[in-house]
């Protein structure tokens, strides 16, 4: 082959630089088709011998392959793996929890996304044209399918007024706090807090104060009277029955006095009901919101947690300020998917979300009491943990003093990601914590995962000895 001249050595560097782009742009693993000779040549506007040499350095290098009368092929890098360097640990368990290639342990389960697709196709064929009137609140058909649910009697109702629509929780906190005028205030939040929530409440400059939970899920009634007295405490958020991590209910003979304290207080009362559809009782309890006066309630849920990802929308519900919270999301200009609205107000109609949430509870419980037993088996004399109540997850003490920072780091060698403790906490508590849950794969991966968790811990355990 024909070497380029020093005219043509920047071209073929470019289009050396431009092919190690797309290539570190492939899915991480995936086998992928490279454009040929002759349509690289006409996108970039060079010759097809300078794609040619381009394309050698790269086959030389080891990054693509030459396949006879198919063209060049290149794999999608697998992933680097980086250890922790640096105090943002949220970030950092983000990113790794998000990773395709690794092994979360600390799974969520499927969802109602092939059902919702289905619903969203067959509304296009029957309405080609029009979605629907355009409301910044939500699709009409959505908010008064949400209202219904949570609707129990002619004290305790919704209506589709009170039913607020977001592209997801962050914006939906970003839009609801100036319009009740809540931005910087503070919030008190019962700990172990999701990580997930902590890093949407730093980012929309909330104080957050922790108030620790005690084991069997219950507040400690005095210290929470004290912090409503010496701080400026504005909002309280407490989980409507589950509180996850812990997996355990805020028990209802409590309830009564929660809501006395948050009246004498003029509090509003955040319920965070993310996780209330999935406690494994039959009849769960009585959410917290029962009791509560309807002009100081808020709550807050996201579709994804039962739609799944392809409906990533957050919802509020609330009574008081309608105008404010109407003005608000009317400057923002939420354009929500109308179609996809819709579809998802058909899986409520049709009760298909009430039939997947039954038949999710029952899997998450089995595999929930699946793992318990596992981990009791074979990491029982490292862990301290108990069956929870519901979720998909299980909350566990290590025995012995412990960086379990250090052992997050150690398992993404392995390929695995856990969720060590002090990421539930602002200030860094629980470092002796971790949460776990199923992998994505079946019972071997379960078990494969706890033996490299088992070996970990048991080799940190003897170096800090």
């Amino acid at each position: 082959m024909k070497h380029p001249t020093k005219n043509s050595e920047f071209a073929y560097q470019a289009v050396y630089r431009y092919l190690v782009e797309l290539i570190a742009q492939m899915a991480p693993g995936s086998y992928n088709k490279l454009p040929s000779l002759r349509d690289l040549s006409r996108r970039l506007s060079v010759s097809i011998s300078t794609v040619q040499y381009a394309y050698s350095l790269l086959e030389h290098d080891g990054r693509v392959q030459s396949v006879p009368k198919s063209g060049y092929f290149a794999r999608g890098a697998e992933p680097a793996v980086s250890v922790f360097a640096g105090e943002d640990l949220l970030h950092h368990l983000q990113h790794h929890a998000g990773h395709p290639q690794l092994g979360v342990l600390s799974s969520d389960e499927p969802s109602l996304e092939a059902n919702l697709l289905a619903i969203e196709r067959q509304l296009l064929r029957q309405y080609p044209r029009a979605a629907g009137q355009f409301n910044p609140c939500g699709d009409l058909e959505l908010r008064t399918a949400l209202a219904a649910r949570y609707t129990r009697s002619v004290h305790q109702y919704w209506s589709a007024d009170d039913v607020y629509l977001a592209g997801d929780l962050r914006v939906l906190f970003e839009t609801m706090l100036p319009a009740l005028q809540l931005q910087g205030s503070t919030l008190l939040v019962t700990s172990p807090c999701s990580w997930y929530l902590l890093r949407i409440f730093q980012a929309v400059g909330l104080r957050v104060i922790e108030m620790p939970l005690g084991i069997d899920g219950a507040l400690d009634l005095d210290h929470f009277a004290r912090l409503l007295v010496c701080e400026p405490v504005r909002m309280v958020m407490l989980p409507s029955r589950l509180h996850s991590p812990l997996g355990n209910l805020l028990p209802s003979s409590q309830h009564e006095a929660i809501a006395g304290l948050l009246a004498r207080h003029d509090v509003w009362l955040l319920e965070n009901d993310l996780d209330g559809e999935y406690c494994f009782a039959a009849r769960p309890q009585a959410s917290l919101r029962e009791v509560i006066d309807p002009q100081r309630l808020l709550v807050f849920s996201s579709l994804e947690r039962t739609v799944g990802a392809e409906a990533p929308y957050a919802y509020l519900l609330a009574r008081q300020d309608q105008h404010a919270l109407q003005r608000h999301f009317l400057a923002r200009g939420f354009r929500l998917p109308p179609r996809r609205q819709q579809a998802v107000a058909r899986l409520y109609a049709k009760g298909r979300v009430d039939l997947y949430l039954e038949q999710a509870r029952l899997c998450l419980r089995e595999r929930v009491a699946h793992l318990y037993r596992q981990l009791q088996i074979q990491l029982g004399a490292h862990l301290h943990f108990q069956m929870p109540a519901g979720g998909a997850a299980i909350w566990a003490q290590v025995r012995e003093p412990l960086d379990t920072r250090a052992l997050f780091n150690r398992l993404l060698r392995h390929g695995l990601v856990i969720e060590p403790g002090e990421a539930f906490s602002v200030k860094g508590d629980y470092q002796q914590h971790v949460r776990l849950g199923w992998p994505a794969g079946g019972p071997g991966d379960l078990h494969s995962a706890l033996n490299v968790l088992d070996e970990e811990l048991r080799r940190a355990i003897k170096a800090g000895a």
